[in-house]
């Protein structure tokens, strides 16, 4: 008796015409595509910013034509607009995750390490306009803190 009942229960939540089933994937699927647009509008602002930075500096001439050597003060000065723009790409994304903001600040945080080792392995030796060995190695460095103190922003202003 107590099988079949537990039969005919698991047996309700498996037809695929079952409203409750369909609202639980529905909600579900909400939940992970929230979840991936608060990241990726993270990192579509920070890749935005710092690519839109990187224009700037070389139109003005505070940076040298493409492909030219940059100075150390130069590369200084990127690494900390790209701090900033990591920090604001970790705060959009606790700020429009609609749960575990900070969680979600950590994942950009991830995904940019990621892709600062693979630019590091990359241009590793591809010559002096890329600079030193320091630059891509502190962008790896700094990409977690950076989301995580975007996240740490956006918590305090949520607590207020």
């Amino acid at each position: 008796m107590i099988a079949r009942e537990l039969y005919e229960q698991f047996s309700a939540t498996l037809k695929p015409d079952s409203t409750e089933m369909t609202t639980q994937t529905e909600s579900k699927l909400k939940r992970i595509l929230g979840s991936v647009g608060a990241v990726v509008a993270g990192l579509f602002a920070t890749i935005v910013l710092s690519i839109s930075s990187d224009l700037l500096m070389h139109a003005t001439s505070i940076y040298p034509p493409w492909g030219e050597p940059m100075s150390d003060a130069q590369f200084s000065l990127a690494t900390i607009y790209r701090s900033i723009f990591g920090v604001l790409g970790g705060y959009i994304t606790a700020r429009l995750a609609a749960f575990q903001p900070m969680e979600h600040a950590l994942a950009l945080g991830l995904i940019g390490f990621v892709l600062a080792i693979i630019g590091t392995v990359a241009t590793w030796n591809g010559g002096p306009e890329y600079g030193r060995k320091w630059y891509p190695i502190s962008l790896i460095l700094v990409a977690i803190p950076s989301a995580w103190l975007g996240g740490k922003l956006q918590a305090r202003r949520a607590n207020k």
